[in-house]
C-alpha cells in the first residue's frame, strides 16, 4: 500500500467513528466517489483483530445504510480497511502506520479528544507523515478557551501548514446549510430585503431531546456554551449574517464570516445577566417516558455545568445595527430541531382593517427534516362580502419532497470528500475559531464574576423562565 492515497482515522473504535464517518465512507465507496486504490487506516488503542475491527464497522455500516447495504459494495470497501492498535502518546506506535502509509497522500482524521490534537500532531511528523501531501482534519471543539485553542493551533502549526488543517464543524456538510449560501445569493429578491430595514429578529435554535448519558464526562468539562454555541450556532450565524463573498474560493467566504465574529458586541459584566440564559435539566418526562435529571445521570453528582444556554446576540454593523439574533441550544427539550428563523418586519400601513397582518417570515429547518417555508399572508378563498379574507398560508420547498429519490447524505460524506479533494470551504479557518473563543470567553467570565447557576427546568420543557424573558423584553417570542 505504499505511497497510495489514504484516509486515517484515530480514536477509530470510538461512537463517532464507528457512527458516523466509517458510514460515510462505506456510502461515498459504494457510489464510486472514492479513487480505487484510498486506502482507510483505523488506529485505536484497542485491543483487536484487524477482522474484529472490520466486523465492527460492518456492524455500523450495515446498521446505518438499512435496507441500502450491499454485500458486493461491502466487499469492496472492506477490502481498503487496515487497523493499526496504538497509544496516540507513543511516537513508537506510529511506526507501523509510516509502514503502510509511506508518503503517499493521506487525510489524518483525529475522531479524538481535543487534548491529543497537539500530541498526535507531533508524532504524525515525528514519522514522517506529516509531509507536504498529507492533511489533518479535526474534531470540534479545539480546547476549552481561546488560551487553549491557540495552544492547539500552534501545536498543530508546527506540524502542518495552514492550508492542510481542516477544521470541522459537521453542521458545514448538511445540505440545508449549503442551501443556506444558495438561497441567499442565487436568489435576486432576498438580498435587497437582507438587513435592518426589512428584518426584525433572527433566530437559531438548536434543540435535542436526549440527554448527555454515556457523554457525561465530556459534557461537563465543556457544557452548552462551549459544545454547541461556540461552534454549530456562530457558524450559522455567520452564514445568516454575512455579506456577499467575491467568489466561492475558500477564503473569500471564510474572510466574511471572520468580519462576522469580529462585529459581534460583547456580552460582558452585567450584561450577561441580560442577554445569556443558562440552564440545566432536572428529572422529567420525554417521548421515552421518565428521564433521570443531569446530575442523577452521574450517580447524583453535582454539577455547574449548563446544559441550556440561550443568548441575546447583537452584531454592530451597517447591514445588523439593532437586529437581535437570538440563539438557543439545549439538551432534554420537547422536540429535535435545529432552525433557523427570519423574521421580517410588518409592513408599514395596513389597508385591511379587519385584519391582524402576520409578518412575513423564513424558517430553514435542518433536522429532523430539511425543509424550508415562507410564510405569506394569502386570501382566503371565499364570496364573502363583508371584505377581503385573509390567512397567512407557508410556501415551502421540502428538500425531502422535491428530492425523493435521492438518499438523504451523513453530513461527513461531503466534508470527507472535500478533504480528500482539499477544497477547503466547508472547514474552519484558524482566525474563525479563535474570534469565536474571545466571544464565548467574555461570556464564561461573565458568568464567573457574577457567579451566574444554571437555572434548573424540567426535562420536556423548553428551558429555564428566565429563557422567555430574554426575548419577551423585546418585545419577541420563541418560535416552536
Amino acid at each position: 500500500m505504499a505511497d497510495k492515497k489514504a484516509v486515517a482515522i484515530f480514536g477509530a473504535t470510538g461512537d463517532l467513528a464507528l457512527k458516523m464517518l466509517f458510514p460515510s465512507l462505506y456510502f461515498l465507496d459504494a457510489e464510486g466517489h472514492l479513487p480505487a486504490e484510498l486506502a482507510i487506516i483505523g488506529f485505536s488503542h484497542t485491543e483487536l483483530s484487524e477482522a474484529d475491527f472490520i466486523a465492527q464497522v460492518r456492524s455500523s455500516a450495515a446498521e446505518r445504510a438499512s435496507e441500502e447495504f450491499a454485500e458486493d459494495a461491502w466487499k469492496r470497501f472492506a477490502a481498503r480497511l487496515r487497523y493499526v492498535k496504538g497509544d496516540l502518546e507513543a511516537a513508537k506506535d506510529y511506526a507501523p502506520l509510516a509502514q503502510i502509509l509511506g508518503a503517499g497522500e493521506c487525510v489524518f482524521y483525529l475522531s479524538t479528544s481535543p487534548d491529543y490534537f497537539g500530541v498526535i500532531a507531533r508524532n504524525l511528523k515525528a514519522a514522517g507523515l506529516a509531509h507536504k501531501d498529507a492533511r489533518i482534519a479535526i474534531e470540534k471543539p479545539i480546547g476549552h478557551d481561546l488560551a487553549s485553542c491557540c495552544r492547539i493551533e500552534n501545536a498543530l502549526a508546527e506540524a502542518f501548514s495552514e492550508d492542510r488543517i481542516y477544521r470541522v464543524d459537521h453542521y458545514l456538510g448538511k445540505e440545508t446549510v449549503q442551501n443556506l449560501i444558495a438561497l441567499r445569493f442565487a436568489n435576486t429578491f432576498f438580498e435587497p430585503l437582507w438587513n435592518k430595514v426589512s428584518i426584525e429578529q433572527v433566530q437559531i435554535t438548536v434543540a435535542e431531546t436526549i440527554g448527555v448519558e454515556r457523554r457525561w464526562s465530556y459534557y461537563n468539562s465543556y457544557g452548552a456554551l462551549r459544545d454547541v454555541v461556540q461552534n454549530h450556532l456562530l457558524q450559522l450565524l455567520c452564514l445568516v449574517a454575512m455579506e456577499p463573498p467575491a467568489s466561492l474560493d475558500p477564503d473569500s467566504v471564510r474572510d466574511e464570516k471572520v468580519k462576522v465574529l469580529r462585529s459581534l458586541r460583547r456580552i460582558a459584566g452585567s450584561d450577561v445577566e441580560r442577554q445569556t440564559v443558562r440552564g440545566q435539566y432536572r428529572k422529567g418526562f420525554s417521548g421515552e417516558g421518565r428521564v433521570p435529571g443531569y446530575s442523577e445521570e452521574n450517580g447524583g453528582a453535582a454539577s455547574d455545568t449548563e446544559t441550556f444556554v440561550a443568548v441575546a446576540a447583537h452584531i454592530d454593523n451597517w447591514r445588523w445595527a439593532g437586529v437581535p439574533f437570538y440563539l438557543r441550544t439545549g439538551k432534554r427539550l420537547p422536540v429535535r430541531n435545529t432552525q433557523i428563523v427570519v423574521q421580517f418586519r410588518a409592513v408599514p400601513h395596513s389597508i385591511f382593517p379587519h385584519h391582524d397582518l402576520i409578518a412575513n417570515r423564513l424558517t430553514i429547518r435542518l433536522q429532523p427534516e430539511e425543509e424550508i417555508s415562507l410564510q405569506l399572508m394569502n386570501k382566503t378563498p371565499s364570496l364573502d362580502r363583508g371584505g377581503m379574507r385573509l390567512k397567512p398560508l407557508p410556501l415551502d420547498l421540502s428538500l425531502s419532497d422535491a428530492f425523493k429519490r435521492v438518499r438523504r447524505r451523513i453530513a461527513y460524506e461531503r466534508l470527507f470528500l472535500e478533504a480528500l479533494e482539499g477544497n477547503r470551504i466547508l472547514f474552519v479557518r484558524r482566525d474563525e475559531v479563535e474570534a469565536a473563543w474571545k466571544w464565548i470567553d467574555a461570556i464564561v467570565h461573565g458568568w464567573s464574576e457574577r457567579d451566574i447557576k444554571p437555572a434548573p427546568y424540567t426535562a420536556g420543557t423548553w428551558g429555564p423562565s428566565a429563557a422567555f424573558a430574554l426575548t419577551e423584553r423585546n418585545g419577541h417570542s420563541w418560535y416552536e
